[in-house]
């Protein structure tokens, strides 16, 4: 019970404050983040920044499904997002995806993680999504892809803390209270590898960067 193969890439976008490509196996979600930045009076919050996330399918329009993510997405970003140091502000999280092969909530949500990230966005701390499918034998399989899950009897997507706490937790079908518990305790040990994932890229991100400062420093 291995999670697929993890990979993302950062600051890939020109026009936009943050941006990042994540991967579960053969799904992939590109996320971008604007701001913290002016908001319509409208959407205004005196006294935090106002998170908004938009949701675009591989292809067509968004739909109820879609405006469902959105919402999940949303509150998962605000549970992470120090929203006090920028009252009266936006940020604005863009999420395209480019191929979905199953676990697209939790690839999503580590999208928009490591986005925020690149950004600078200050964050209470990390959220590392995981999927776990339980099939119609009982089986529980983590990071399933698109097939599994159309076999499952349940879909169930974490979203945990660096420190282990629940953040988000959203269930497609039904299963026995007993079963939850397991999926969880599955989810909760394949999320430390996305969350060894996060600060392996994040080393590799700031190696690259302190290279840069010293053939900067060298040429002068």
């Amino acid at each position: 019970m291995s999670l697929r193969s993890l990979s993302c890439e950062q600051s890939l976008l020109a026009r936009c404050d943050g941006s990042a490509r994540f991967k579960h196996g053969e799904t992939s979600v590109v996320a971008a983040v604007y701001g913290p930045g002016d908001v319509k009076p409208n959407k205004e919050i005196i006294n935090k920044a106002t998170i908004e996330v938009t949701f675009k399918p591989k292809t067509g329009l968004p739909g109820c499904a879609e405006t469902a993510l959105e919402k999940i997405l949303q509150d998962t970003c605000e549970a992470v997002i120090l929203t006090s140091l920028h009252p009266r502000s936006s940020i604005s999280i863009i999420l395209q995806v480019e191929h979905d092969d199953g676990s697209l909530l939790p690839c999503c949500i580590n999208a928009c993680c490591v986005a925020l990230m690149d950004t600078g966005v200050p964050m209470r701390g990390f959220v590392c999504a995981v999927a776990c499918a339980v099939q119609q034998s009982g089986e529980e399989i983590i990071d399933p892809t698109l097939e599994q899950e159309q076999s499952a009897a349940a879909v169930l997507t974490f979203g945990f803390s660096n420190e282990s706490e629940i953040i988000t937790s959203h269930m497609i079908g039904q299963i026995a209270q007993e079963k939850f518990y397991s999926a969880l305790s599955f989810a909760s040990s394949a999320a430390k590898t996305v969350s060894d994932f996060y600060r392996s890229s994040a080393e590799k991100k700031l190696s690259k960067v302190r290279s840069c400062m010293s053939r900067n420093e060298s040429m002068k």
